[in-house]
Order: C-alpha cells, then sequence, then structure tokens
C-alpha cells in the first residue's frame, strides 16, 4: 500500500519536450478514478513542457482493452512513450486476478516487443476507497507519477541512441 504522496515530484527541467510525442490509452471503466489519473498526467505533461497538440488519448472501453491498444500504439512507432491508465477493483470473484494479470502481461509485452516504452499505470485496488485514495485523494495521483516515468523513459531510450532528452537532475 502506498503511504507517501503520489503527486509530489521534483520538476525534471527537460529542455526538448516540447518534441515528445506521447499516447495516452484510458479505460472508461471506473472512470471516477482513470479521469483523474488521465487528467494528471496531462497536467504534469504540459507542465515540462510537452505540447498539448503532441499528447493524443485514446479511450477503450475497459482495463482488458489496455494492452490491445497500448500495442497498436507501440507498432505505429510515431510515439516516444505510451501511458496506460486503468483501475481494476477488487469484486466477489477471481475475474480481478484474471484481469491484473493480463493487463500486466500485455504493457510488459509492449516494452518488451517494440522500441516504445509504454508505462502501467494500472490501479488494481481491493476496494473503491482506496483507487480514490491513490487518484486524486488522500494518497495524492499515480497520473502524475506515470507522467514522470514516461518522460524519464524517453529519457532512458533517448540516451542510448545518443540522442540526449536533456532533463536536468
Amino acid at each position: 500500500m502506498a503511504t507517501v504522496n503520489l503527486s509530489d515530484y521534483k520538476p525534471l527541467q527537460i529542455s526538448n519536450a516540447d518534441e515528445f510525442n506521447i499516447g495516452i490509452v484510458f479505460s472508461e471503466w471506473n472512470d471516477f478514478v482513470t479521469f483523474n489519473l488521465r487528467d494528471a498526467a496531462l497536467e504534469i505533461l504540459q507542465k515540462e513542457g510537452v505540447k498539448t497538440e503532441n499528447i493524443k488519448l485514446y479511450p477503450v472501453p475497459g482495463a482488458f482493452e489496455l494492452s490491445y491498444a497500448s500495442m497498436q500504439l507501440c507498432k505505429e512507432r510515431k510515439f516516444d512513450a505510451v501511458i496506460a491508465i486503468g483501475c481494476v477493483i477488487r469484486g466477489e470473484t477471481p475475474h480481478f486476478d484474471y484481469v491484473c494479470s493480463a493487463v500486466a502481461q500485455g504493457i510488459k509485452d509492449c516494452n518488451i516487443l517494440t522500441e516504445t516504452p509504454t508505462i502501467f499505470c494500472v490501479l488494481t485496488d481491493d476496494t473503491k476507497e482506496q483507487s480514490i485514495a491513490r487518484s486524486g485523494g488522500n494518497l495524492g495521483n499515480k497520473g502524475v507519477e506515470a507522467a514522470v516515468t514516461a518522460l524519464k523513459m524517453i529519457d532512458f531510450k533517448k540516451n542510448l541512441s545518443g540522442r540526449k532528452a536533456h532533463i536536468g537532475f
């Protein structure tokens, strides 16, 4: 369980973030959570200098569909990173376990089968209250962490290829 505010971060001071292209795939299921995660990620990306027109939003019905949509965006090779946003809340059946496992594996596959960093921003909580706490409640917003992770992974990839992203640490 998270015990720190997920919205606390130090600005990354990216000198060329205006060149980044980022895709955000978000689940419409549990939208009271996922829309907050999406909006927080958008806010941080824009604060860090990513142009609004370089951030593309793609809604999908549920968390299970995140893997397919993310893989399709990765295959297009026009995004520097993809952020997959969803929320699965435990119910009374094993459905939770199957969906969480499949989504985690699908996002992992995007990372190892393509050249595009794909960020896992899927809340897998036991209760609605836990999801609310992590999507703008008393524990902050996991969408902030996803945006920062996307920017850091873009930097990682550009450093490997010799094209520095110039994040000032």
